[in-house]
């Protein structure tokens, strides 16, 4: 297993009114992250906050290049981005104790927090298409160029880690500074991890090992397990 220490490249934030940051996505031009009562985007150069939409986001937050899909206590919302509207529903695998959120080619990831687990599950029914056991606590899912990752925070320590998206052995780690929490977590499909700080308030943009250059336009990954 490789293990490094994270490149922290920028931190946004604290944005006004927002005392924590949970779920985080990219839609290939601004950073989302979820607040509590509302879903923010703000622009990844110049840190500028665009909007935001009233809608409850407690956890995760993922897009599949047309929506958003939120996590809200027991449940995940499927959100139009233009008008904010709630399109649809389905229940959250973990009923409540959900975490992390990713789109990967046609199905969602969930990370389930406390119970250590990522469950791929079928966007239109929630139901659960297959688990990966973690052995620690879930904070955050991604996808990128076929590698799954997943935030994690226990105590003061935290870090992101990519796994086999079959077995769920960790095969890197990339070790936080003491206090940089990761509450959300997202690639921007290049070079970049986008993680949310938890209780300050900030996003931090964190360089993905072994990616200097070549950006990628969108945070779907190229590749995925075979039923993704």
């Amino acid at each position: 297993m490789k293990r490094s220490t994270a490149e922290i490249l920028r931190e946004y934030g604290p944005f006004p009114g927002v005392d924590h940051v949970h779920g985080v996505t990219y839609d290939g031009q601004r950073v989302w992250f979820a607040a509590g009562d509302k879903l923010n985007a703000f622009d990844p150069a110049s840190g500028e906050t665009l909007r935001s939409i009233d809608v409850a986001a407690h956890a995760g937050t993922a897009y599949d290049g047309q929506h958003l899909f939120q996590i809200a206590e027991d449940r995940i919302q499927k959100i139009d981005p233009k008008t904010g509207s709630v399109l649809a529903t389905i229940p959250a695998p973990g009923g409540g104790g959900d975490s992390g959120l990713a789109w990967a080619e046609g199905t969602l990831w969930v990370g389930q927090y406390r119970d250590r687990k990522i469950h791929q599950i079928d966007p239109q029914t929630g139901a659960i298409l297959r688990t990966i056991e973690s052995n620690r606590f879930v904070t955050g899912v991604t996808w990128v160029d076929g590698e799954l990752w997943h935030g994690t925070w226990e105590g003061d320590e935290s870090d992101l880690r990519r796994v086999d998206p079959r077995t769920g052995e960790t095969l890197e780690r990339l070790e936080m500074p003491p206090g940089a929490g990761v509450s959300g977590l997202e690639s921007d499909g290049g070079d970049q991890f986008f993680c949310g700080g938890g209780r300050s308030g900030k996003v931090r943009a964190v360089r993905r090992p072994g990616r200097v250059s070549a950006r990628g336009s969108g945070s779907e990954p190229t590749a995925a397990p075979e039923s993704t």
